[in-house]
């Protein structure tokens, strides 16, 4: 059943995917590195706007990420 706790659990499933990616081991191995993503001029293209969208989860919503962890295993454990 599709319900409201299945769309914000996989909302925070894919934000902790986001956060575990390691930019030196996972990301440069498809060309996605921090140099990757350096443009000094022109529009910043597509991949240059992920990149920079994956950096910046990361740095955002790592502390809140934690909490909300807990309260979903809390909910989980309680509410089955």
């Amino acid at each position: 059943m599709f319900t409201l706790w299945t769309l914000i659990e996989s909302t925070l499933l894919c934000l902790n995917a986001v956060c575990i990616l390691h930019e030196e081991r996972f990301l440069a191995k498809f060309g996605w590195g921090r140099q990757a993503g350096q443009q000094d001029f022109g529009a910043p293209t597509a991949k240059d706007q992920v990149l920079n969208l994956i950096r910046s989860i990361r740095t955002v919503a790592k502390i809140p990420l934690i909490f909300l962890n807990i309260i979903a295993i809390i909910f989980k454990l309680l509410l089955g």
